[in-house]
């Protein structure tokens, strides 16, 4: 309501003026503009008027010299509350202008030459007016100002940037529209609103009586107001658009930033304007604002697999929902919202809860998605884009056949895919008694139930144009099932070209021997030795050639001028590392279908279960920094359950794996022994200085290098530590050479071996230390017991072999790495681990050169281990890694942590 100004002493204006409480009426930069013009600039005190001490004119002179100036005008008063009021104009932005000027002469009120010159004017009565001085016709009314009602316009407005157009140097405007927030104040009475981010502090207008009458805002309460918008997440525009062309255009408005737009002003929408409304504020939204929520409904949604034209084995996903009768597509959307960081940890963290998804241009909408059903979504393609499938110029994913089936299978989405789609989808969900293949007649052998599965799931990749590994465990016959598969493909009339397997050199000659055996009807070519190159011209006449790992790579240039029907990897890790020119050239090798078989797809790491699959089907798990950032790492290192998970079920279809103990029924039972043994004193004594010595080595090298740099100061230390728990004679230094006894070796023969021997088993011992088969070869000497030994040096492998198992004698010595592959060892019932290896697969391999089919008698496996030692730590992280392997492979959750601390733990006292 209007109100006369009261009035108050000149003393307490003055007070309010040199207390600077005028200065937030300005902005920083036209008070610090000010701030340098009073003490440089040209600054004269023209008049000074006031009223009953209560209201006070002053006008000055502001320039850079007396000749060049600015005329700005003060008027200063009470507010009812006490408050001091100003309004300004100035000869620069002409009236009720905030100006850098009319803030100098603010100042210099302020000072106490100010304040003297005023006193001086006021005491003097100079320019001093009374109210009997003002012309009757004229009555000043000041309008309240302590109820400003405020008011949020939301509209759209189109702007231009400078951009850099891609590949080019030369730049150009780009025009696109967004959202904004307008906040107007209007005040009781006044006919004006005006902008909050605007310039301005008052209004003057003439009533309807003829009165003048006086506004002055509130701006510390429409600043409060603002603060309000601020904290709800907007800010001003033209802090967020500084490169925007329409700078002047938003100065008073109020937006976002552009990447959340659409998320940002639809929960505004829904949250925010109701809160506001209930507060007071009139919110007024432009029709044409946009922002809309729509619920995604379950039956809106679709899934489309097309085949491109490309080919069969490549297919197009779209996946998205209708909105108002249009297919809105929305793989765009979720691979941009996984690459913001989006993962279904959060999702599983609010599966109650909605998420909204800005719909993509022209619409400026946004769906509603429950968290559920984008769990299902964001878990396949989070995933799925870990191998980087190709993006189309419409927003599509291009998938492989596989990953194709795969999404068919995604429960409580409608799926729209081609037959052959769904018929591998069908195969996918598992084998049945109907799905099973008849054994070629060809066949001389008689196939166990799970070799029967194994055939059948040969045949089924062959069918679907699929490629995988035989990861059966060691001795339940992968070569035999292979045989088979290939018999049943000449047999079907398919195999019009030959099929080339590359094997370790000890196996060669095993596998012609097992095809002449199983698959007479197989027409076998082995190449090995000098003599193969006149066979070169003879492989096109041969069902099965048979080569050697060695000799791939010698003769890559041959072997890639045949176009082969299948190429078999037999022991397939001896491509683990893809920059090996052995993996190099199987890469290259040209064929329809490829086969790897190995017991163990994962000796040290899961980088070699992705060279497997890089031979295999090329890009089905992406590039190698891709897998390792995806699942090697996070299952490795994190021990990440979910993405062992994915990984286990991405290749549950090209992974057959069966172990002894899923097929028991038709194996021996196998027992294990742990033998721990006591060191003695000088031995003991040796083992902690070498310990100390390597621990304090061991801790500089991570210190200084870190983990990844100390990995052969690392070695060498768990080695030497090895050598002393084995036998002191392997070490080379003085101090342990002269330590003639080994407390392991001595329970071997003093304890182990006779009573194993009176009780007439037949033995295999194993040891990764070629040197410490020669100590137990003279002791067995000294002991007359007869025995063989193979190592990597032994040239005529056959006669061994032969003599043990034609029981010739009891004991056969055999070199850890020498005996991996190629043995079959059925007449041994007990096998000794002389001292524990890293890798547990490989320890198991070893151990099945007796435990394997054909084996008639129980096994039992001997573990000798020194107590205290490094070898008790060993034996613990066995266990750990074998889980990481088989969890992979059978997809359970235990996983392998190997970190700095668990290097510090086997090196401890």
């Amino acid at each position: 309501m209007p109100n006369d100004t009261p009035a108050y002493p000149f003393s307490k204006l003055w007070s309010q003026i040199a207390r600077k409480a005028w200065m937030w009426l300005f902005q920083r930069a036209v008070l610090e503009k000010a701030m340098k013009q009073v003490k440089s600039a040209h600054v004269r005190l023209r008049s000074v008027v006031t009223t009953d001490g209560a209201v006070m004119d002053v006008s000055g002179e502001v320039g850079p010299n007396e000749n060049n100036y600015h005329e700005p005008r003060l008027n200063l008063r009470f507010a009812v509350n006490g408050d001091l009021q100003m309004t300004s104009s100035c000869s620069c932005f002409g009236s009720r202008a905030l100006c850098e000027h009319a803030a100098t002469l603010m100042f210099t009120l302020s000072t106490v030459e100010g304040q003297k010159l005023v006193q001086m004017i006021a005491a003097e009565g100079v320019g001093r007016a009374t109210k009997e001085e003002t012309p009757p016709e004229e009555r000043v009314v000041i309008v309240e100002n302590d109820n400003p009602r405020p008011i949020l316009v939301l509209r759209r407005v189109s702007i231009e940037r400078v951009e850099l157009k891609m590949g080019r140097s030369s730049m150009h405007h780009a025009a696109y529209s967004i959202g904004v927030a307008e906040p107007r104040v209007r005040y009781d009475d006044c006919p004006d609103t005006f902008q909050m981010l605007g310039r301005g502090t008052g209004s003057r207008w003439t009533g309807e009586d003829g009165s003048t009458h006086i506004l002055t805002r509130h701006l510390r309460m429409e600043r409060l107001l603002v603060s309000d918008l601020m904290h709800a997440g907007l800010h001003p525009a033209r802090d967020l658009l500084p490169e925007s062309q329409a700078s002047e255009t938003l100065q008073p408005l109020m937006t976002v930033a552009e990447p959340v737009q659409a998320i940002f002003w639809a929960k505004f929408l829904e949250e925010q304007v109701p809160a506001l409304r209930a507060e007071g504020w009139d919110v007024q939204i432009d029709h044409e604002f946009g922002y809309a929520i729509h619920l995604a409904d379950d039956n809106a949604w679709f899934t489309d697999l097309q085949t491109e034209v490309a080919g069969r084995d490549s297919f197009a996903l779209d996946l998205g929902i209708e909105i108002e009768g249009k297919r809105v597509s929305l793989v765009p959307i979720l691979v941009n919202c996984i690459d913001q960081g989006l993962t279904p940890a959060i999702l599983e963290q609010n599966l109650e809860q909605r998420f909204l998804l800005a719909l993509p241009p022209p619409s400026h909408d946004v769906l509603s998605v429950p968290a559920k059903r984008l769990l299902v979504l964001l878990r396949f393609l989070d995933e799925l884009l870990s191998s980087r499938p190709a993006r189309g110029k419409d927003g599509k994913l291009h998938l492989d056949k596989l990953r194709a089936a795969q999404l068919a299978t995604l429960d409580g989405l409608p799926i729209r895919a081609p037959a052959e789609l769904n018929a591998l989808r069908e195969r996918l969900e598992g084998f049945t008694e109907m799905s099973f293949v008849q054994p070629p007649a060809g066949l001389k052998a008689e196939l166990r139930p799970y070799q029967h599965e194994g055939l059948s799931w040969l045949q089924f990749l062959r069918e679907f144009s699929l490629h995988g590994v035989l990861a059966d465990d060691m001795g339940l016959g992968k070569t035999l099932q292979t045989l088979a598969h290939l018999l049943t493909e000449k047999e079907a009339g398919r195999m019009d070209r030959p099929t080339l397997i590359i094997a370790p050199t000890s196996v060669i000659r095993n596998w012609a021997r097992e095809a002449a055996k199983f698959t007479p009807a197989l027409n076998v070519l082995l190449l090995h030795g000098d003599e193969r190159h006149a066979d070169y011209y003879r492989i096109s006449k041969h069902d099965l050639v048979i080569t050697s790992f060695p000799l791939l790579v010698r003769d890559a240039e041959m072997l890639r001028k045949t176009e082969w029907h299948i190429v078999v990897l037999d022991e397939a890790q001896n491509i683990k590392n893809p920059k090996s020119k052995a993996a190099q050239v199987c890469a290259s090798l040209k064929s329809r279908h490829r086969l790897c078989l190995t017991g163990t797809p994962i000796e040290n790491h899961l980088g070699e279960l992705w060279s497997l699959f890089h031979f295999l089907m090329p890009g089905l798990l992406g590039d190698a920094e891709g897998f390792r950032s995806y699942y090697r790492t996070p299952i490795e290192r994190d021990a990440d359950t979910e993405r062992q998970k994915q990984l286990s079920q991405r290749l549950q279809p090209l992974l057959l794996r069966r172990t002894k103990s899923a097929v028991a029924k038709d194996l021996p039972p196998k027992t294990e022994i742990l033998h721990t043994i006591e060191l003695d004193k000088s031995q003991t004594d040796l083992y902690e200085t070498i310990r100390a010595a390597m621990d304090a080595r061991v801790r500089d090298a991570i210190s200084n290098q870190g983990v990844e740099r100390s990995q052969i100061i690392m070695l060498d230390a768990l080695l030497k530590l090895r050598q002393v728990c084995c036998h002191p004679q392997l070490m080379k230094i003085e101090a342990a050479q002269k330590l003639e006894t080994s407390a392991k070796t001595a329970y071997l023969m003093e304890e182990m071996l006779p009573e194993l021997l009176d009780e007439g088993h037949r033995i295999l011992i194993f040891s990764q230390f070629t040197e410490m088969l020669s100590i137990i070869e003279g002791e067995l000497k000294k002991a007359k017991i007869s025995y063989v030994k193979l190592t990597g040096d032994t040239k005529d492998r056959e006669t061994p072999i032969m003599r043990f198992q034609k029981g010739e004698v009891p004991v056969f010595l055999i070199s850890l790495k020498a005996g991996g592959a190629g043995l079959n060892l059925t007449t041994a019932d007990t096998v000794i681990h002389y001292d524990p290896w890293w890798n547990p697969a490989a320890e198991a391999q070893a151990s099945d050169r007796a435990h394997r089919i054909g084996q008639t008698k129980p096994v039992f496996i001997h573990k000798l281990i020194c107590q205290g030692t490094i070898e008790e730590r060993i034996v613990e992280m066995q266990k750990t890694k074998a889980a990481l392997i088989e969890g992979l492979l059978t997809g359970r959750t235990e996983k392998l942590r190997l970190t700095s601390e668990d290097i510090q733990r086997l090196l401890e006292a």
